[in-house]
């Protein structure tokens, strides 16, 4: 696998993860771990995460 098309996966892949955070925070979908609920704010938290590491990702394999 070349670097290039690691970047492009990598950032393709943190864009999905950073999406179905997105979708979880539009449509309000409660998630729990266990018997714990998981907090909106921590949604919020990694979607500028993932969508950072997408942009990142996808800059990086473009320059290569």
């Amino acid at each position: 696998m070349t670097g290039k098309l690691y970047f492009i996966l990598s950032g393709g892949l943190f864009g999905l993860i950073a999406l179905t955070h997105l979708l979880r925070l539009a449509y309000q979908t409660p998630a729990q771990l266990g018997s714990r609920s998981v907090p909106f704010w921590l949604s919020w938290l990694a979607l500028i995460v993932c969508g950072f590491l997408c942009v990142w990702g996808l800059r990086l394999g473009a320059k290569r």
